[in-house]
């Protein structure tokens, strides 16, 4: 597949977790939980980002390996996607706070390798 779709998709999943850090910021836990469309917004940005990075792994399985953060994204995704239910919202906060800015670094490390 070409390096174009491959570099849309990161540029897909790296604007998502943009959003994400855009809309958590300044925010505590308290608000993301009393905030219903708070947590709407985050899921569904997770949801762009998994399915983005599925997406690469499917298109350009190098690349894709480069992103170490790639399988528990892609595992994120699914969850909320397919266990929308039992979503726990404090692993969705502890994802946000200690984990997405990894996945920020290695997308932009990938990106900047498709420039």
């Amino acid at each position: 597949m070409s390096s174009g779709k491959a570099a849309a998709l990161l540029w897909d999943a790296d604007r998502a977790v943009d959003r994400i850090f855009r809309f958590v910021a300044v925010r505590s836990y308290d608000d993301y939980i009393g905030d219903e469309m708070l947590r709407s917004a985050v899921e569904r940005q997770l949801e762009i980002a998994g399915e983005a990075l599925a997406a690469l792994r499917r298109i350009d399985p190098d690349l894709a390996s480069t992103i170490r953060e790639l399988p528990r994204a892609v595992g994120l995704r699914n969850t909320l996607i397919h266990g929308y239910a039992t979503v726990d919202h404090t692993i969705v906060w502890d994802v946000i706070q200690n984990h997405l800015s990894d996945l920020r670094t290695a997308l932009g490390s990938a990106l900047r390798t498709r420039e």
